[in-house]
């Protein structure tokens, strides 16, 4: 799949680590669709984006508006080959907290959007991808979901964030092989520090120290090298049905 061609819907790419993938396959000369929930960012990086770009108020939790963003990226396309979720939200939180347990809303909002919004993404995106011409390769399209280190190694007070990148990692391949017939590739990036707008709330000396824990390169990821793979995944067809993790080999520690 060659990205100067990209046709792409991008969830949470007003902003961090889908707004670089947004501006990637902008530059390479591909066209792409922002869903967010962000208004004012999203048109805001719609303008910085050009005319290759548009933006659709999408709150990935809600299947009426992921189909009917997705529909509408076909429509404008002409055909979508590229889906990539990055939508996401924390839910930091203990089990047992200060407060008392953690009330089972807050768990089931994190999955909801993390896992789920996931799920509705790759699905609807999955179904148009099938009227497309097949490439060389017979492929038709390409998912790419986002996990985190922490589904691996969820801290404390991440177990419902942990949980719901444990779950996008463990679709990726029974997704990856229900869609071989289609020719639709399905692979998951889990990233380990980057430098996103979650991390702009902190301190200059917080981030550095987060950074310093990463072995190497000792500092936090940038959201362009999550673009970079992203882009290496839609142009290598042996990339598919597996979780990379692009993370400078930390290991998080429980706290």
């Amino acid at each position: 799949m060659i990205l100067e061609s990209a046709k792409a819907v991008v969830s949470g790419g007003a902003s961090g680590l889908g707004r670089a993938v947004a501006q990637r396959i902008v530059d390479t000369g591909g066209q792409v669709a922002l869903l967010d929930v962000n208004d004012e960012a999203g048109h805001a990086a719609v303008e910085a984006l050009g005319e290759r770009a548009f933006y659709i108020t999408t709150d990935v939790s809600n299947e009426q508006q992921v189909d009917a963003a997705v529909a509408a990226a076909n429509e404008r396309f002409g055909g979508v080959t590229l889906a990539v979720n990055c939508a996401g939200i924390l839910g930091a939180g203990r089990v047992l907290g200060r407060d008392g347990p953690m009330p089972g809303e807050q768990f089931a909002r994190v999955i909801q959007v993390n896992l789920i919004g996931s799920f509705l993404l790759a699905k609807a995106a999955a179904a148009v991808m099938a009227e497309n011409p097949e490439n060389v390769e017979g492929e038709r399209g390409v998912i790419v979901n986002t996990a985190s280190v922490a589904a691996y190694e969820g801290q404390i007070g991440q177990a419902a964030y942990a949980a719901s990148k444990a779950g996008v990692a463990g679709m990726t391949l029974p997704m990856a092989r229900e869609f071989a017939r289609i020719g639709v590739r399905v692979v998951t990036i889990a990233p380990g520090l980057f430098h996103t707008p979650m991390m702009d709330g902190m301190p200059e000396h917080v981030r550095e120290s987060l950074g310093q824990q990463v072995p190497f390169p000792s500092r936090l990821g940038k959201p362009d090298e999550y673009a970079q793979m992203v882009a290496a995944v839609y142009a290598n067809p042996m990339l598919n049905g597996t979780t990379i993790r692009l993370d400078g080999a930390i290991r998080m520690q429980p706290k």
